[in-house]
């Protein structure tokens, strides 16, 4: 990956062509190579952007690595770029969370992803619990699985990070708390009256954020059975979409980059 990282910085190639699009096309980036569109960055760039042959853009190959690139062919059957510069991308937050998501219904789910995405989150794992009434099984969960992604993806292209957080497939939360390694792990649960005041930097933190009936008292057992520590958000009572954005922001305050 050395061998392509170019001497000029994103913000040389960024100066040099302005405002531009910025999308996600998991490739490998060599400068002077031609990078193929996948479909749907092609029409979105070519159909509704109505961007032609040498029309500047930047990609992102989800793994850390943005290229600045060329359209160097636009027709019905591809759409080809051709990489003038790559470099690291610089988005990522120094502190790694996990987000364990109770699965809410319509597009709270989607909010939230999109959300925890744009706050630095490391990875998502939706979850299963007692009081959430989302039950997906077989084809359905993987077509939510692969939405999901897709969301976390097109966050990564509006709020400017190279790495898109991988989107775990759904588990009980029980499972999902035997996996938890990190050395801070809280869990929002209003009637704690536990407020934030931790002083230490973790290296990395699990966060559990309930459904929108809340953590049930056995959920909530497991969790502190987990190591997990109650966290209240203050004195109202936030949505389950809400309390994430609210619980990442004090995070990345307090030990990240905001």
């Amino acid at each position: 990956m050395s061998e392509a990282i170019q001497a000029s910085p994103a913000a040389d190639w960024y100066a040099q062509q302005g405002k531009m699009p910025r999308l996600y096309v998991p490739a490998a980036f060599v400068a002077g190579s031609v990078v193929a569109l996948p479909d749907g960055a092609a029409r979105h760039i070519t159909r509704v952007l109505r961007m032609g042959k040498g029309a500047p853009l930047v990609l992102f190959d989800g793994q850390g690595l943005e290229a600045g690139v060329r359209l160097a062919e636009v027709s019905r059957k591809q759409t080809l770029a051709r990489v003038e510069a790559v470099w690291s991308g610089s988005g990522e937050s120094p502190l790694s969370v996990h987000l364990g998501q109770a699965i809410s219904k319509g597009d709270r789910m989607d909010y939230a992803i999109q959300k925890a995405v744009e706050l630095g989150v490391a990875a998502i794992t939706p979850l299963y619990t007692e009081r959430g009434d989302v039950r997906l099984k077989g084809d359905r969960e993987e077509k939510k699985l692969a939405h999901w992604q897709a969301v976390a993806a097109s966050a990564c292209e509006q709020s400017g990070r190279a790495v898109v957080p991988q989107v775990h497939a759904p588990m009980p939360l029980s499972t999902w708390l035997e996996e938890r390694q990190e050395p801070l792990r809280l869990m929002l649960h209003l009637a704690t009256g536990n407020a934030f005041d931790r002083q230490d930097r973790p290296v990395s933190v699990a966060l559990l954020i309930g459904p929108e009936g809340g953590l049930s008292d056995s959920d909530i057992a497991a969790a502190q059975s987990a190591d997990f520590t109650p966290l209240t958000l203050g004195p109202r009572v936030l949505r389950t979409e809400t309390a994430p954005v609210v619980a990442l922001s004090l995070l990345q305050h307090y030990f990240g980059d905001l």
